[in-house]
Formats: structure tokens, sequence, C-alpha cells
């Protein structure tokens, strides 16, 4: 695997069958993990039709994490009702840093980035437009453009606990 790309489902805080077969992985609003319909490693060739398409232009290698959340956002003032939550939020960038280690992947911004950043390095595929993740309900703070740098530098974080034990 090369790269972890996340992302919000803007659906509701727990993941649907329907969700289930775009992701690898689903972190619900309590910060449970749910597998989705395909490994990581269905993604390796994607070229039999059957891998988790969650980046067009970009699933090869790609691992597909989302956070169940975010259905009716439309702005930092109007987030809809499904928020992503803090506990939420940091299972998944604990999570996310378990995969690195797992998969050996480093953590930069040309290997875990949001699907936002993968559209806006790759305007001609179809992930070019797409919002997620723009915003971080419990880091509001967060500027649009600084949400990939900030997912980072927490799963650096999460990823040094793991390697300290």
């Amino acid at each position: 695997m090369k790269r972890i790309v996340l992302h919000w489902t803007a659906g509701r805080n727990y993941p649907s069958s329907f969700e289930k077969q775009f992701y690898h992985y689903l972190i619900d609003k309590d910060g449970n993990v749910f597998e989705g319909n395909y490994s990581p490693e269905d993604n390796l060739d994607c070229s039999d039709s059957k891998y988790a398409a969650h980046t067009g232009g970009g699933n090869t290698g790609s691992i597909g994490v989302a956070m169940c959340a975010m259905s009716g956002f439309k702005s930092a003032k109007e987030v809809g009702v499904f928020p992503i939550t803090l506990v939420q939020f940091e299972a998944c960038m604990k999570f996310c840093a378990s995969l690195c280690k797992k998969y050996n992947i480093p953590i930069n911004e040309n290997t875990v980035m949001t699907h936002y950043e993968f559209g806006q390095k790759n305007p001609k595929t179809s992930s070019f437009g797409k919002i997620d993740i723009t915003y971080i309900p419990p880091y509001s703070w967060v500027g649009k453009n600084d949400v990939g740098s900030f997912i980072r530098s927490k799963i650096r974080w999460y990823y040094l606990k793991i390697l300290k034990g």
C-alpha cells in the first residue's frame, strides 16, 4: 500500500452497508472502527473491479478511511446534523497511525492526505472538487488549506506513541 486517503462519508454517524462498499475502514461517532467490504490489499490491483472505489483516479494502492459524518455540510457555519465528533476524529487519527505502521507508509503530504487534497493535486480526476475533508468541527480553528497538515501532525503524534509502546 502506498497511501491513505481520508474522507468523511457525507452521511450519518454510523456506517451503512452502502458506505461499506467504498471505504476500507469507517469510524463512527463513538470512535469504533468498522471494516468495509474490501481489504486494503484489494486495491493493489483495481483492474478487476473488486476494490473499494473511494478516490476517483487514486484508488490503486490507496487505503480509504472515512469518518461517518457530515451529512448536510455546507460550510463551517452550517455543518449539518451529523458533525465529526472529537472522539471520532482522534480515533481516526490513531487508527491511521496504526495503518502507517502496519503498511510502512511514511507520513507526508504525498502518502497521507484528504480526498480534497488528492483532488487538488490531481485536477483531471473525478476527485477534483471534493470537499472532504476541508473542515473539522472539533478543531474549527483549522483553516481549509491547513486541514491536511493538521491531520498529518496528529497522525505523526499517535505514530510516535505507538513506537514508544
